[in-house]
């Protein structure tokens, strides 16, 4: 089961909780009905948020992501949820999702776009230097729409 995690670059809120316990309920649910689970949820580690934090802390954007990660599980651990799986942060895979969404716009699921690429769910910025420059992902629209 992937979840979305929190972009940390500040303490955690009251929808970041309403998430938490959502997926937590879900997970233990399906471990309940005998489901051999793994549970991951990813830390988003580098984006202009982290970056404008840093610069007003006068640290590295690794120092605001460890501190920021490590307040969000006392709080998490504060309302009683178990850890994923996995926790994977942004920066670890960020080749990994540069070659997932070249493969994506070689099989025709997505274009290369100026600027910030789209889901049809959400909005993903993909950062680090590629060759292929940025893409837009979209849904398909069948003809005649």
């Amino acid at each position: 089961m992937y979840v979305c995690g929190v972009t940390v670059y500040d303490l955690c809120h009251i929808g970041h909780a309403r998430s938490a316990i959502v997926f937590d309920t879900i997970y233990r649910y399906f471990r309940y009905r005998g489901y051999d689970v793994t549970f991951v949820r990813n830390f988003t580690d580098i984006d202009d948020k982290i970056i404008k934090k840093a610069n007003e802390e006068g640290v590295d954007c690794k120092t605001i992501a460890e501190k920021y990660i490590g307040e969000f599980n006392v709080d998490m651990g504060r309302l009683g949820l178990e850890k994923p799986s996995v926790e994977p942060k942004a920066t670890e895979h960020i080749p990994d999702m540069i070659r997932l969404i070249s493969t994506l716009v070689e099989k025709g699921f997505a274009y290369q776009s100026g600027g910030m690429s789209f889901s049809p769910y959400r909005n993903l910025r993909i950062m680090g230097n590629s060759p292929k420059g940025t893409w837009r992902i979209c849904r398909r629209v069948p003809s005649g729409r």
